[in-house]
């Protein structure tokens, strides 16, 4: 009797202990299970249809354990009722009717991992939204687009504080529509293959997949096209019967929800990946004709390897062109279409010259790439059609894969001739930058293509027939530099550069504006005029609220215009090189020291002079003299946020926060007389420094943009920290610019010496200014 109890209660523990487990288990791998278990069952039902209840009722107690109905209850009914037809479909025996269910519940439990992530990163919860985002799916990887992990990256920098709220929900929600859009073009061909081959089963999966993808892009649907569209859509798919009938209706209403789907893009692209996907078709179309002639002689093919990466290239260039396609058909219909033929055309010849069904003339091929790219470059927006370096180092790892393959083939010649190809790509593109910008990689990169020897270089092992292994070895080592490389050409810039930029934009204008305050507070120190200092200060600290709105405002405006990147990045910068070469310019001169400080004099003369509206003058006197510091430190600042994003500009106005109230503390506080001249004078020789580092990285987003021409000093190798830390790289545009605008500063400090010399010497000498009139560390 006790060992049975004892054997009870072991039981029972095991039992909760179980429970407890499943019940903690992350969202993800209760969905696996589900999804494992139907295919068990999907299994047994066409091998051994007794068997399949079984593994179904374990997909049924994994899907209670999920919790869904406290969190989704209309999309957990949904999915019950698809494992009920599943159940159904069990009992009758219908394979195509399970192998839809099976597909309905999957795709429910996608909308689930979907709507969960977006919901955990509205209501501030990472954690969470991890853990839900795991339940997703990947799209295919192709030449021109890799799975990648953008929703998991920006999950993990937003925890970090790297990223808003915003920005990750905006980041993580175009990662899983661009996979769900990818996902249902690929179900849409399974479909029709599995149509015209009759397989009823595959396709009524398929049928049913399709509709489960679209539920998921179906608000995308909305925004982008209104509810009536979406209806039509929604009707078009439920149309899908997933081959039951035999008549082709089927095939007809494949090409209903194509029409519907036509031109749409569940996540939109931004105009640099527009910009990439249009350099990547480009790039891939000039390889097609030269891969082509390479493999025809005489009328025949001669050489297969050769025809089969022509082949590649053009559907890698095809698969580009369907991502902006859309876009280009807004602006040119016409010759969306004609390309569209063209893209048909070239394509149906390359399969015929695979396949010997006739072999066209080398000739022939580039005259139709020619055209092909004529069209294309005369509707395509110019900035498109600008050289673009993520696009050509995307063509060099393509090219790289093909030298893969050639070597695994046993064809060196071909496989050298790859390796040409993507060294050719590098020399006419990317590497007139890295000579610039990152010249630390040209030298490591040349000796992986050529004859490097540690590791081995790729001519080196091409000439001696090297084994794939060691081949793929100095690959990795090649690709790996090359990632390295294009991230060095994107124009990062050091966060401890940028926080000590940002330090002393803040204390230097920061400065001034206690020195404005001490010179006004100064004149007040009658025991009559201490009540009136309150209204000064309450000034002062509505402008400091309102200096971090304005810098609020001013982010948000930029975030609206986030898509043009680098190009968005170069207008800030430019203004705020403007504005702050002013300031530098103003500081010299004696108006800037002497009249703008009289006319606060004057303004607060006028405002003690007045009997009514005394303490608001003072207020919004005291708002001026902080806020115009505050407005211009706002504006400086965005151009560093969109260098190096928002931590590393908050840690360095934290920094030169904390020095301007350390000198606000010892001045108002203690009442310490304090080098204010001399203090100025340095920070504006350190603002100074900080112009021409933003001159420096200003002129280099020009140059990554397109926008300023790039001819690099190949005598001159600068370090990779000089151009991070101060903006220096090694171009003809860049240090010229950063010379003239130290000369303009350096000229204009002398020209005000020389002005001011002038004023001393005139009759209206500013020692006869009236003693109001001058600022109080001068008295």
């Amino acid at each position: 009797m006790r060992r049975h109890a004892l054997f009870s209660g072991t039981l029972a523990l095991g039992t909760l202990l179980a429970f407890t487990a499943a019940w903690a288990a992350p969202p993800a791998a209760v969905a696996e299970t589900v999804r494992g278990a139907l295919v068990d069952a999907q299994v047994a039902l066409m091998v051994a249809p007794d068997t399949a209840a079984s593994p179904l009722r374990e997909a049924e107690r994994a899907f209670a354990d999920l919790g869904l109905e406290q969190l989704e209850p209309a999309l957990d009914a949904s999915i019950r009722a698809a494992l009920v037809e599943a159940r159904r479909a069990v009992t009758d025996g219908n394979e195509a009717a399970f192998a839809a269910a099976k597909a309905d519940v999957w795709t429910g439990l996608l909308q689930a991992g979907f709507r969960q992530t977006s919901a955990a990163i509205r209501s501030g919860d990472p954690e969470t939204a991890s853990a839900w985002l795991v339940l997703r799916e990947f799209r295919q990887a192709t030449r021109v687009s890799r799975p990648d992990a953008d929703a998991t990256l920006a999950l993990q920098r937003w925890r970090a504080g790297e990223l808003t709220r915003a920005e990750a929900l905006a980041a993580t929600r175009a990662d899983l529509l661009d996979t769900y859009g990818a996902r249902l073009e690929e179900t849409l061909a399974d479909l029709e293959a599995a149509e015209a081959q009759n397989f009823l089963v595959r396709a009524a999966e398929a049928a049913a997949a399709a509709r489960g993808y679209f539920a998921l892009l179906a608000p995308s649907y909305r925004e982008q096209r209104g509810g009536a569209a979406l209806g039509k859509a929604q009707a078009a798919f439920m149309a899908l019967s997933g081959g039951a009938d035999s008549d082709g209706a089927d095939s007809d209403n494949v090409g209903a929800v194509r029409s519907v789907l036509e031109g749409f893009r569940a996540a939109p692209l931004s105009a640099d990946e527009q910009a990439r996907r249009a350099g990547q078709m480009l790039r891939f179309l000039s390889l097609v004709p030269v891969e082509y002639g390479r493999g025809v002689r005489g009328g025949t093919v001669s050489v297969d390897l050769e025809i089969r990466e022509a082949v590649s290239f053009q559907e890698a260039a095809a698969s580009a062109f369907a991502d902006v396609r859309s876009e280009l058909a807004a602006r040119d219909a016409a010759a969306a279409e004609q390309a569209d033929a063209l893209f048909v055309e070239l394509a149906e010849t390359l399969q015929n010259a695979s396949r010997r069904v006739s072999v066209a003339e080398p000739e022939a091929v580039r005259g139709t790439v020619d055209t092909l790219t004529g069209t294309l470059r005369g509707a395509l927006p110019a900035a498109w059609t600008r050289p673009n370096s993520a696009a050509d180092f995307d063509v060099i790892d393509e090219a790289l894969s093909q030298l893969e393959a050639a070597v695994a083939a046993g064809a060196y010649a071909q496989a050298e001739g790859a390796r040409i190809e993507a060294y050719a790509i590098l020399e006419s593109g990317p590497e007139a930058k890295l000579t610039a910008f990152a010249p630390q990689f040209v030298l490591p990169i040349e000796n992986l293509f050529w004859y490097g020897q540690d590791p081995k270089g790729l001519a080196y092992l091409l000439d001696r027939h090297a084994p794939l292994a060691e081949v793929q070895r100095s690959r990795a080592a090649l690709s790996a530099r090359l990632a390295e490389a294009e991230a060095a050409v994107g124009g990062q810039k050091a966060p401890g550069s940028v926080a000590t930029n940002a330090a002393i934009i803040v204390f230097r204008e920061g400065l001034e504006a206690v020195l404005i305050l001490a010179s006004l507070l100064g004149s007040l120190k009658l025991a009559s005029q201490r009540h009136l200092r309150k209204p000064l200060w309450i000034g002062v600290w509505s402008a400091l609220v309102a200096s971090a709105v304005t810098f609020l405002v001013l982010r948000g405006a930029l975030l609206a215009f986030a898509q043009f990147g680098e190009q968005l990045e170069a207008v800030v910068s430019l203004v705020a090189i403007a504005v702050l070469l002013l300031i530098t310019n103003w500081f010299f001169h004696d108006s800037y020291w002497t009249d703008w400080m009289a006319g606060f004099h004057k303004q607060k003369a006028r405002v003690l002079g007045a009997s009514v509206g005394q303490f608001a003058g003072l207020a919004l006197l005291g708002f001026t003299s902080v806020y115009r510091e505050g407005f211009e430190t706002a504006l400086f600042l965005q151009a560093l946020v969109l260098e190096a994003g928002t931590l590393s500009v908050l840690a360095g106005t934290v920094l030169g926060l904390a020095g301007t109230f350390a000198v606000g503390f010892v001045v108002f506080k203690v009442q310490t007389k304090l080098p204010y001249k001399k203090m100025l004078v340095v920070t504006a020789v350190m603002l100074g420094g900080v112009l021409l580092v933003m001159v420096g990285n200003t002129a280099h987003a020009l140059q990554v943009v397109g926008w300023l021409p790039t001819h690099p000093l190949r005598f001159l190798e600068l370090p990779y920290w000089a151009g991070l830390w101060f903006g220096l790289y090694a171009t003809w545009e860049g240090l010229a610019l950063q010379a003239a605008f130290g000369v303009f500063v350096v000229g204009s400090y002398f020209l005000a010496e020389r002005l001011k010399g002038r004023k001393r010497a005139a009759p209206t000498s500013r020692r006869g200014a009236p003693e109001a009139l001058r600022p109080a560390q001068e008295r």
